[in-house]
């Protein structure tokens, strides 16, 4: 279904939002909170070492040396450094914005289109069945 180019995007957002959806209700679980970090936060391109950010990394590269402290990076293990970093960074100052996944944009806030909307993800159960 996702080879169909007039529906692949709908079908990939709802595929995520249900992603975000289970990811958010086991945390609840444990008292855990999910936090959204900005989709255009610059992960990769940011130095988890000293925060200098680079104007362009194309996506071949998979590592790079930072310019400004000459620190060593794998990409994806310092994307995942500056994310958990982030995540913190709002946590501690308390401006975290719990994920809901039903209902939320899925456009870059600059769009000037409407932007998409998540669908809920929310499955059916018939009340007299339900244990």
């Amino acid at each position: 279904m996702v080879k169909n180019r007039k529906l692949s995007k709908a079908i990939s957002d709802v595929g995520w939002g249900k992603f975000v959806n289970f990811i958010d209700y086991k945390l609840k679980q444990k008292n855990g909170e999910l936090v959204e970090i900005d989709r255009f936060f610059p992960s990769s391109k940011t130095c988890s070492c000293c925060g200098h950010v680079l104007d362009e990394l194309s996506l071949d590269i998979r590592e790079w040396d930072c310019p400004n402290c000459h620190a060593h990076h794998d990409r994806d293990e310092n994307a995942a450094l500056n994310i958990r970093n982030e995540g913190i960074r709002i946590l501690t100052e308390g401006g975290g914005n719990p994920v809901f996944a039903d209902g939320g944009c899925v456009s870059p806030p600059a769009s000037k289109s409407k932007g998409h909307r998540s669908v809920n993800s929310e499955a059916y159960t018939d009340p007299i069945m339900a244990v």
